[in-house]
């Protein structure tokens, strides 16, 4: 199976800017800290021993996975749908997703059962008062560095220039970004056309003043052309300065250091400004890290019993799901098949989120 480039993407990256509503909502909420959400994330990512001794006795029955429709999602919901079926006995049904209509769905009617791989910041607002409610739970936070944005540049840029740590220090560098068109000018790659951190990475330039500093802001017109500007840099062990994101296959087959704001995030700037198309004075601030949690309805958190130990402990880092979504571009391979390489190639990371006895079957299963 080949994949298109765009099934990388998580969705909150991808919607269009002419759909409004969505963009506000990211605007309002990527990056919004609630410590009520918080505290009922960690929580829910610790379950007690005694409850899960208690019901290791209980059925695991029939349960519903969104396989959400960019590859990290898509290779988790597989990895759940072996764990919990060789390792609990689940009757386990994909069913295909994307993070409004999934989240949505399980707030209204209450399927599917679980999310793995929710990135909630787009709908924190309704899922913190479902989870209040009692309709739904957090479980662990799937992603446990969080979706990672900013500005990045190609590890070998650092390694021979080790004084350059924050954007501020790549930006007095124009020389060692070269512009693909101009190269007297340092070029910084923006977001894809039409993505929503398009504008917010639009912004970025101009807040740091980057035109003034002897840069052009590069528009790479789409997915693919981002990502083969950065293979082509590295082929050719060239500069590269530009917006990108983790996990991603990408980053796990070239090696790439995100640079340091210098500066946290801004949410007030965020929201009135910085991610506003028509922002005439936007603030340096940081990119948000967004919480992405696996969630799960109340129904199946009540009737999973041991399971519900298992997705409150699985999580993996970016720099694990990078490498595994290389390997899968390489190999034009399904989420099906980066399930059972990485179960087959990772015991050392998936032994840790079940019981002994589960993982004993699970091995046997494969």
């Amino acid at each position: 199976m080949n994949f298109a480039l765009s099934s990388t993407y998580p969705a909150f990256l991808r919607s269009r800017v002419g759909a409004l509503a969505v963009i506000a909502g990211f605007a309002l909420l990527a990056g919004c800290s609630d410590p009520a959400t918080e505290q009922a994330a960690t929580t829910e990512t610790k379950p007690a021993k005694e409850a899960a001794t208690a019901s290791a006795s209980q059925p695991c029955g029939k349960v519903t996975i969104a396989s959400m429709n960019w590859q990290s999602a898509e290779v988790i919901a597989e990895i759940d749908k072996i764990i919990l079926s060789k390792g609990f006995g689940c009757d386990v049904e994909l069913v295909p997703g994307d993070t409004q209509p999934t989240l949505t769905s399980m707030v209204e009617k209450g399927e599917p059962d679980v999310a793995p791989e929710a990135w909630v910041n787009a709908m924190r607002v309704v899922l913190d008062k479902s989870v209040s409610e009692g309709r739904l739970h957090y479980a662990a936070k799937v992603l446990k560095d969080g979706g990672v944005e900013g500005l990045w540049v190609p590890a070998y840029v650092v390694e021979a220039n080790p004084e350059i740590k924050t954007i501020e220090d790549a930006l007095k560098r124009p020389e060692l970004f070269p512009a693909p068109e101009n190269k007297s000018k340092g070029g910084v790659h923006n977001c894809p056309s039409g993505w929503n951190c398009q504008i917010s990475t639009r912004n970025a330039f101009k807040a740091w003043g980057a035109a003034k500093k002897g840069f052009e802001l590069i528009d790479t017109g789409s997915a693919a052309g981002l990502d083969g500007s950065i293979a082509k840099a590295y082929e050719r062990k060239e500069g590269w300065l530009g917006y990108y994101w983790a996990p991603t296959s990408i980053l796990g087959k070239y090696k790439m250091v995100k640079l340091d704001a210098g500066v946290p995030h801004d949410s007030e700037a965020w929201k009135h400004c910085n991610a506003q198309e028509n922002c005439e004075n936007p603030t340096k601030s940081d990119w948000a890290r967004a919480d992405v949690i696996t969630v799960v309805t109340d129904s199946f958190k009540k009737k999973g019993g041991p399971a519900n130990a298992y997705l409150g402990k699985r999580a993996w880092d970016n720099g694990t799901v990078n490498v595994l979504l290389a390997w899968m571009l390489d190999n034009q391979a399904s989420g099906a098949d980066g399930a059972i390489y990485f179960l087959k190639n990772n015991p050392e990371v998936w032994k840790t989120w079940v019981t002994p006895e589960a993982a004993e079957k699970i091995s046997a299963g494969l």
